[in-house]
């Protein structure tokens, strides 16, 4: 039929894309998706990846980002999510009912905490708190339906036996949900270990520029995953072509900035651990951490985040002071990114046994290791003397 030129110009054919391969994805952004026809409208189904639906169900570039996590991680599909924290927020919503109970570590993660605290709690779900280093704590009623894992804790860094923890989670008839953002698919792979649903934080390794919120729900048992899937949709949960094309390309450069980061914060650690400014220093690789068996045994890499915690005789405000005095760790909350980061988290941190002393957790960029020892060590001098 014959058009005025201002339809034709909304309605002209499209460039072919089929014969096209880049260096990089195409980037498909999309709310409205055109069926083909009435027959394909009619048999959409949002749990399936071989046709598309709607913005929010997925485009070529958000379904090439979750088979590439599914991949990383080892498991069969994964589902893409606003933020690490709603990817963490869907797994209960979708999987716990008022009556249910769930068994969460000690040292969660606090925004975690909170969202049990205030939201599952309110709605119902009982809650139990058990020492991820004393699995004799991880008892199981007839209404547990889901234990949280954390490898480790991204603060404090205590490590779990993750094996003897889906051992009695499969025994049990209990689903089991690891957060790994710091094992990231490189460090760790939860699928080897039978857990079946693995969160990441994306924001962090994976982009690893530091301009992108966005997670990742990952699953061993697509029945798992078509449960997830549905209550995504139902709560409306869905990313961006543009995003998904940045995660996509910081996968390019995960491994090798991951074990950089790895390494350079094992030259930090070592060279800080001998320092009695500090109570402890903490990271999985070190002997003195809690859990480093089950690290050396289970992982192939330690991760860039440590955390110093300063004796008790420096208060808060010489603490603020020697971060103030930093001048190559930027003050800021995340990690995983290229530039390095700092952040206090006082004495009050959930941690398996009390601290002594002001925790400072620090994440490493991609900076000289001799630079950023120098940086900690300039900003010491700060410190007090008659505290030390």
């Amino acid at each position: 039929m014959t058009v005025a030129p201002r339809t034709a110009l909304l309605h002209g054919e499209r460039w072919p894309t089929a014969d096209f391969e880049g260096m990089q994805p195409g980037i498909f952004n999309a709310a409205t998706v055109v069926f083909a026809d009435m027959a394909a409208f009619r048999a959409r189904d949002w749990t399936r990846k071989d046709r598309f639906i709607y913005g929010p169900h997925g485009t070529p570039t958000t379904f090439e980002l979750e088979a590439r996590i599914a991949r990383l991680e080892g498991g069969n599909n994964s589902l893409l999510c606003p933020s690490g924290l709603s990817a963490i927020t869907l797994v209960y919503m979708a999987l716990l009912k008022p009556g249910d109970e769930l068994l969460v570590p000690i040292n969660v993660y606090s925004a975690n905490r909170a969202f049990i605290a205030r939201e599952l709690v309110e709605w119902g779900v009982q809650v139990r708190l058990y020492d991820p280093t004393d699995l004799e704590s991880l008892a199981f009623s007839d209404a547990t339906k889901l234990v949280w894992i954390e490898a480790p804790c991204a603060i404090t860094f205590e490590f779990p036996d993750i094996p003897a923890i889906t051992a009695r989670t499969r025994d049990a008839g209990v689903l089991s949900a690891i957060d790994n953002t710091w094992g990231a698919g490189i460090a760790l792979r939860p699928f080897d270990f039978q857990v079946d649903i693995s969160v990441q934080s994306l924001s962090k390794f994976a982009n690893g520029s530091g301009d992108v919120v966005m997670g990742a729900v990952t699953c061993a048992q697509q029945e798992v995953y078509d449960i997830l899937k549905l209550c995504a949709m139902r709560l409306g949960l869905a990313v961006s072509g543009n995003d998904a094309a940045s995660v996509l390309k910081g996968l390019d450069t995960l491994a090798l900035r991951y074990h950089a980061q790895d390494a350079t914060t094992r030259q930090l650690v070592n060279a800080l651990r001998g320092n009695d400014t500090f109570e402890e220093v903490l990271h999985p690789s070190l002997e003195s951490a809690t859990g480093h068996a089950f690290w050396q045994r289970d992982c192939s890499a330690a991760a860039g985040i440590f955390s110093l915690v300063f004796g008790d005789a420096f208060a808060q405000s010489d603490v603020d002071r020697f971060i103030d005095a930093l001048q190559l760790f930027k003050i800021g909350f995340g990690w995983g990114g290229p530039r390095s980061l700092v952040l206090s988290h006082g004495r009050s941190v959930a941690s398996i046994k009390p601290l002594h002393g002001e925790l400072v957790r620090f994440s490493v960029g991609l900076e000289a290791a001799e630079d950023l020892l120098a940086d900690i060590t300039q900003a010491l001098r700060m410190l007090p003397k008659t505290a030390s």
